[in-house]
C-alpha cells in the first residue's frame, strides 16, 4: 500500500517519495492541481501570462506564481488587439469602430503550454492564454481564435490539417539607432559574416555558442527543432519543426521566435524576423508545408487507397491559387515584406504551382503518397504565425469547399514571370476585404479589425522620409 504524504507526493513501503511523473514534464500540465505541483516542484518564483497580438508580439501580464494559482482572474484592454505595430490606434471605416468603454478581455491560461522561461535568472514560468469575453465567448479578432475557428470548419467537415514550418531569421550587429542599414555579425573567425553560405556547415559553425543557446533554450521549454541550416543570405538562418496541429505549430513558432531573439541577446547581437532586413541580400520566409487528414482515420486525404491524387489535393492548391492574393496581408503583413516580393530569385511572385519546384508559389514536395502536402512559399518570416496558418488552410479549404481546379503545374522556372500578387499595402488590403468567401472563414471582426490595422501602419509610414528620397530628390528636382 501506498501513503499519501501530505503534499500530494506518494510514498512506498520504505518511506520512499515518489515524485509524480507530470512534475517532470517539460511543457504542459492537464490541469491547475497538476499546475501548482509542477510550480512548486521547480521552485518557480514568477508567472509570465502572455498572448500574440496582432503582429504576433508578447502581451500579457506577469505575477507571483502563488497568485496563480490561486483563481485569480486576469484580463487585458481590448485596445491591446488593435493596435499598430508602432502603438497606434486606427481610424473608424470599413465597418471597423473603435470601442468606447475599451472593455476588458479575460486571459484563460492554455495549461498545455505551461513551461519555463529559461533565460531569466530567477525561476521563471510562461503560459500562453486564450482571450475570451466577460460571457466566456471566444474573441474572434484575436490571432490565436482566428486559427482556432478555421480548424473548427475543417472540423466541421470531418478534416484536421497538419502543418510543419520553417523559419527564417537573420542574425545581425546591434543597431540602437534605426537611420543606420544592419549589418551581418562577426562570427568566431572574428571575421564579418558573408553571403552564399547556403546549408554551409563552417557558416553554422561561425555561431556555434549561439546555436547551442537556442537548443537548450528549446530543450527546456519542450520545443523540438527537427533542423537547423545556414540559409543564402549573410548571418541568415533557418529552423524547421516537426509537423503537427497548427496550434501546437503556431505556438512553437511564437515561442521560437522569442527564444531566439533571447539567445541573440546573449551574445549580443540581434535576431530579426524582418522579411528584408538587409538590402541586396535574400529575404526571410515562413515556409508552410501543409496536409490534412482523415478527422476519424488519420488517412491523408491528398492521396486516394491507389496512392494517387485526389481532388481534394488539386481543390486545396486551386483554392490557394484564387485566394492567397487576395489574403496577402496576412502573409505579408508591412510595407517591407514587399521588398522580398522581387522578381529572379527564390522567393514566388505568382500564384503557380508545380512539383519539387522552388520557383513555384506552392511547392509539391517529393513523397510517398502517406506524406502528400503542399509547401506554400509566399509567406514571410515576419507574419505572425497564428494568422499565417488561418490563412493558408482557408484558402486552401475554401478551394476544396468550392471545388475550385487549379491550372498545369509548371515545369519550369517560373521566378521571372510577371507578378501575380500585390505590389503593395494598401493594394493588399483592399483585396483582402473583398474576398467574401474568406471573411465568412475568418469572421468579420477580424478582417474590419486587421485591415484597419494595416491602413494605419500604412499611413504612419507614409510620414517617414527615406534615405532614396534624399539622395535623388532632394537636389535634382
Amino acid at each position: 500500500m501506498l501513503d499519501k504524504k501530505k503534499d500530494g507526493r506518494s510514498a512506498g513501503k520504505g518511506g520512499r517519495v515518489r515524485t509524480p511523473a507530470f512534475v517532470k514534464n517539460l511543457r504542459g500540465v492537464r490541469d491547475w492541481k497538476e499546475a501548482s505541483g509542477w510550480l512548486d516542484w521547480r521552485g518557480i518564483e514568477d508567472i509570465e501570462c502572455i498572448t500574440p497580438d496582432q503582429a504576433g508580439v508578447a502581451r500579457g501580464k506577469m505575477m507571483p506564481s502563488k497568485k496563480f494559482t490561486s483563481n485569480t482572474s486576469l484580463a487585458l484592454p481590448s485596445a491591446v488587439f488593435m493596435t499598430t505595430i508602432s502603438g497606434a490606434y486606427p481610424e473608424d471605416g470599413g465597418g471597423f469602430v473603435y470601442p468606447q468603454d475599451d472593455g476588458d478581455l479575460k486571459l484563460v491560461p492554455d495549461l498545455s503550454t505551461l513551461c519555463v522561461v529559461p533565460w531569466e535568472s530567477d525561476p521563471t514560468a510562461q503560459v500562453i492564454c486564450d482571450l475570451v469575453r466577460q460571457d466566456g465567448q471566444l474573441v474572434e479578432f484575436t490571432p490565436r481564435n482566428v486559427l482556432r475557428r478555421v480548424l473548427d470548419v475543417y472540423e466541421e467537415h470531418g478534416l484536421k490539417p497538419i502543418v510543419a514550418p520553417e523559419i527564417e531569421f537573420y542574425l545581425v550587429h546591434k543597431n540602437p539607432d534605426p537611420d543606420y542599414p544592419l549589418t551581418p555579425p562577426v562570427g568566431r573567425t572574428g571575421r564579418p559574416i558573408g553571403g552564399g553560405q547556403g546549408y554551409s556547415i563552417a557558416g553554422v559553425n561561425e555561431f556555434d555558442e549561439l546555436i547551442d543557446d537556442i537548443y537548450h533554450f528549446s530543450e527546456s521549454q519542450g520545443l523540438e527543432i527537427d533542423t537547423l541550416i545556414h540559409e543564402e543570405g549573410a548571418g541568415q538562418l533557418e529552423i524547421n519543426l516537426r509537423h503537427g496541429d497548427p496550434i501546437v505549430l503556431a505556438d512553437q513558432v511564437f515561442m521560437f521566435k522569442r527564444t531566439i531573439r533571447e539567445a541573440a541577446l546573449k551574445h549580443d547581437i540581434y535576431a530579426t524576423f524582418m522579411a528584408k532586413p538587409i538590402a541586396d541580400q535574400p529575404g526571410s520566409a515562413m515556409h508552410i508545408h501543409q496536409s490534412i487528414v482523415d478527422a476519424k482515420t488519420g488517412a491523408n486525404v491528398f492521396s486516394d487507397e491507389k496512392g494517387e491524387e485526389t481532388d481534394t489535393f488539386r481543390h486545396f492548391i486551386g483554392g490557394l491559387q484564387r485566394h492567397i492574393p487576395n489574403a496577402l496581408i496576412m502573409l505579408a503583413p508591412y510595407v517591407n515584406s514587399y521588398r522580398r516580393l522581387t522578381q529572379g530569385t527564390s522567393v514566388p511572385v505568382n500564384t503557380r504551382w508545380g512539383y519539387d519546384n522552388r520557383t513555384t508559389a506552392f511547392r509539391v514536395p517529393r513523397s510517398d503518397p502517406a506524406a502528400r502536402r503542399v509547401e506554400n512559399r509566399i509567406p514571410s518570416s515576419d507574419a505572425n504565425p497564428y494568422l499565417a496558418l488561418a490563412c493558408s488552410l482557408a484558402c486552401g479549404l475554401v478551394g476544396i469547399l468550392d471545388k475550385i481546379e487549379p491550372d498545369a503545374p509548371a515545369g519550369t522556372a517560373v521566378n521571372q514571370d510577371e507578378i501575380e500578387l500585390p505590389r503593395g499595402l494598401l493594394e493588399a488590403v483592399a483585396l483582402f476585404e473583398a474576398d467574401d468567401p474568406l471573411r465568412r472563414i475568418l469572421g468579420d471582426s477580424f478582417v474590419t479589425t486587421y485591415a484597419a490595422i494595416k491602413k494605419a501602419e500604412f499611413e504612419t509610414f507614409m510620414r517617414v522620409i527615406s534615405p532614396w528620397e534624399r539622395e535623388y530628390l532632394l537636389l535634382n528636382v
